[in-house]
């Protein structure tokens, strides 16, 4: 038995929790989200405790049981409290500008990278060298943090790049001269 799946979620007074046939929706301080329930799953609300059930021990509703548990704790965090990840830019002239919905990037190329923020994510830029991704959905956040960090992943020599805050990055010694 799924020990993630079987243990309730405390639903706060501040989040409205609306289920269907096959879809809760959640609305929140900090936003509305959705999430489609799989066939093997039964999601109830009571006593301001969502429960997950599973309805047979088939093996995908035994996968679907503990990881439906998981969005929706993670869904009433995002409502909430919202969901949060930083980045940071380290090298010499690497910087990145907030101009309306796009963050532009100047990372060594020729030309400067412009990266479209998506509408649900708020995204600011602390000095030049600092992001912060804020949002609802934890995939959305994640997934933009991701694709940031892609534009100019961190190179092993000298450590430049775009990065996680606390992030560690193996470095490595480089050319060595010998007599």
């Amino acid at each position: 038995m799924s020990r993630t799946g079987k243990v309730p979620i405390d639903v706060p007074k501040e989040v409205k929790v609306n289920i269907q046939a096959s879809k809760v929706h959640m609305e929140g301080p900090k936003g509305k989200l959705d999430l489609d329930i799989p066939a093997g799953v039964d999601v109830a609300l009571k006593d301001d405790k969502l429960t997950v059930t599973r309805l047979s021990d088939a093996k995908q509703d035994l996968a679907n049981h503990g990881t439906v548990r998981a969005h929706l704790a993670n869904m009433i965090v995002g409502v909430t409290r919202g969901h949060k990840k930083d980045l940071e830019i380290q090298g010499i002239g690497f910087q990145a500008q907030l101009q309306g919905k796009k963050i532009v990037f100047n990372l060594g190329f020729s030309h400067p990278v412009e990266f479209d923020v998506p509408d649900s994510i708020k995204a600011t830029v602390a000095n030049q060298t600092s992001i912060t991704l804020e949002g609802p959905d934890n995939m959305i956040v994640g997934q933009t943090a991701a694709k940031i960090r892609d534009l100019k992943r961190v190179e092993p020599y000298k450590g430049k790049g775009i990065r996680y805050v606390g992030e560690y990055v193996r470095r490595k010694q480089g050319k060595s001269v010998t007599k």
